[in-house]
């Protein structure tokens, strides 16, 4: 951002920055998502989670929050609980990414990966 905006010189800082934070900030929803499901956060603890990548360094507070009221509390479930969602698919989906992990962690690498390409392609907003 110096590079380009103070001594205007060059936006390549920028591209590559701006692409690292990208994939950040989708690996940080993705893993927000996954944590939500785990722990069985309602959907407004979910969407504060979510928005607090969006603004800077408000994923600190967000954190420090969730955690002061329990959120973050507990295993992960890689069993049934005998809870009335564990049926559910989004569930059973949990269960088999926390019983295969290295195949999960590898899905969400190519996923996570297939969506930033495919924003890169679509490029920024407005243009």
């Amino acid at each position: 951002m110096l590079l380009k905006y103070v001594f205007v010189l060059t936006d390549v800082g920028v591209s590559i920055g701006g692409g690292l934070h990208g994939f950040a900030f989708l690996a940080f929803a993705a893993a927000s998502v996954i944590l939500s499901v785990n722990q069985r956060w309602s959907p407004p603890v979910t969407l504060l989670a979510l928005a607090s990548a969006v603004v800077p360094y408000a994923t600190i507070p967000a954190e420090r929050w969730l955690e002061r009221h329990g959120h973050l509390d507990g295993d992960w479930r890689r069993v049934a609980t005998g809870h009335p969602g564990d049926g559910s698919a989004v569930n059973r989906l949990l269960r088999w990414a926390l019983a295969n992990t290295a195949l999960f962690v590898v899905l969400m690498v190519v996923v996570v990966g297939g969506v930033f390409v495919a924003l890169l392609v679509v490029g920024p907003p407005g243009s």
